[in-house]
């Protein structure tokens, strides 16, 4: 078995484009190099207006105007009203004082965008034949940001992908995925659905399908013996795109 990508999604992926969502400018805006969790670096604000101003993780940032840190294309990992987290390494300590602007845009079609904020789904049995098939088997976990409750089309609680490398895509780190037991069962293979969530059979739907395991398979968890009300988290999941067709 592999990871499974449905129509839509793959439609998604090689037609979308990125669209601008924030532009703000002004001087309250400083760099800290390595300040963030786990020594992710920083774009601060004394002014305390990045949650008000829209920006969310999962969006590419860029600054124009700085004196040593102007750049495009910074994914934003966490969020706070006064400070970004982008990976390390990506700039160096700088006050605030220059007219700084800042924008930050979605993903356009990259995985990680299409999927942000979405929900796993655990079955038991085998994954369908494609991910646009309907569910099949018994669902026994929705899994999202510590089982936090989630309602489509709004990203609390919703899960999200890092940013690929060596051809992987995997589970955002900083992310704790958990559900809680709906039944009683094996987990066998998961969807993967977009914020949207598309049940049933669609060639428009936007999700991808893999096998659950312990030490293998795409999605990898604490126990694949679901009881219901048990709390199950995922480890691990990664998913590769093959280099050739």
């Amino acid at each position: 078995m592999a990871t499974r990508f449905s129509t839509g999604l793959r439609n998604n992926m090689l037609s979308s484009n990125s669209y601008p969502e924030n532009l703000v400018t002004g001087i309250t805006y400083s760099f800290g190099d390595g300040t963030g969790a786990d020594g992710a670096d920083q774009i601060l604000d004394s002014g305390s207006g990045f949650i008000t101003d829209g920006f969310e993780v999962g969006d590419y940032v860029s600054v124009a105007g700085s004196t040593s840190n102007n750049f495009s294309g910074l994914k934003i990992s966490a969020v706070t009203a006064g400070a970004l987290d982008v990976p390390a390494g990506s700039f160096t300590t700088e006050i605030a004082g220059d007219q700084v602007v800042l924008g930050s845009a979605t993903g356009g079609g990259s995985l990680d965008e299409l999927l942000r904020n979405g929900i796993v789904e655990i079955y038991t049995g085998s994954q369908p034949a494609t991910a646009d098939a309907g569910e099949t088997g018994t669902l026994l976990l929705r899994a999202t940001i510590s089982s936090g409750a989630f309602v489509a089309g709004v990203a609390t609680n919703g899960l999200n992908i890092a940013t690929a490398a060596s051809g992987v895509s995997s589970k955002e780190a900083a992310e704790v995925w958990s559900g809680v037991g709906l039944a009683n069962g094996t987990a066998g293979w998961f969807r993967f659905h977009s914020n949207a969530y598309t049940l049933g059979l669609s060639t428009t739907a936007v999700r991808m399908d893999g096998v659950c395991g312990i030490t293998s398979g795409e999605m990898q968890m604490s126990s694949l013996s679901v009881a219901i009300g048990a709390t199950i988290t995922v480890d691990t999941g990664t998913f590769t795109f093959n280099a050739s067709a």
